[in-house]
C-alpha cells in the first residue's frame, strides 16, 4: 500500500500537469482554432454563396462562416481564396482598402490574388474553384 504522502504527490502532479494542459489547449486554440478555423482550410464540397452581386467588382467580400475570399477583379471574373491564414491556421477578420487582415499575428494578404503583403505568413492563401451559375457564386471542387 502507498504512503499517504506518496499519493498525495502523485495526485498533484496529476492535477497540475492536467492545468497546464489546459492553459496551452487556450493558447493552441486562440491562434489556430479560437477564430473560427475548424476542418480543412478549403472546402471538400461544393459551397452556396448566394447572389454573385454582393462581390463588388474591383473589391472582395469575405464570407466568414464559409471561411471563403472571393474577388471580382473586372465584371464577371470571380477568384475565391481560402479565408484561413496560411501561419496558423486563424479565420482572417476583415478586408479593408484590398487587403485580408489576420487577426491572430497581423498577416495581410491581397485581396484579389491571395498573395502575402505583410507576414508572418509565408504562403499566399490556398485559391479555391468559384463560378457564378444562375446569378449565384458556388466555390469549392465541381464549380
Amino acid at each position: 500500500m502507498s504512503s499517504p504522502t506518496a499519493s498525495s504527490a502523485s495526485r498533484r502532479t496529476v492535477l497540475r500537469g492536467a492545468a497546464l494542459a489546459g492553459v496551452a489547449g487556450l493558447g493552441a486554440s486562440a491562434c489556430s482554432g479560437g477564430a473560427g478555423a475548424k476542418g480543412p482550410a478549403v472546402p471538400t464540397a461544393p459551397v452556396d454563396l448566394g447572389a454573385a452581386g454582393e462581390v463588388p467588382v474591383g473589391g472582395a467580400r469575405l464570407y466568414r462562416e464559409q471561411r471563403l475570399i472571393v474577388a471580382q477583379p473586372v465584371e464577371g471574373q470571380y477568384k475565391a481564396f481560402s479565408a484561413v491564414c496560411t501561419h496558423a491556421g486563424c479565420v482572417v477578420d476583415k478586408i479593408e482598402d484590398g487587403k485580408v487582415n489576420c487577426p491572430c499575428h497581423g498577416s495581410k494578404f491581397d485581396a484579389q490574388t491571395g498573395k502575402v503583403l505583410q507576414g508572418p505568413a509565408g504562403a499566399p492563401l490556398p485559391s479555391v474553384p468559384v463560378k457564378a451559375d444562375g446569378g449565384k457564386l458556388v466555390a469549392g471542387p465541381d464549380a
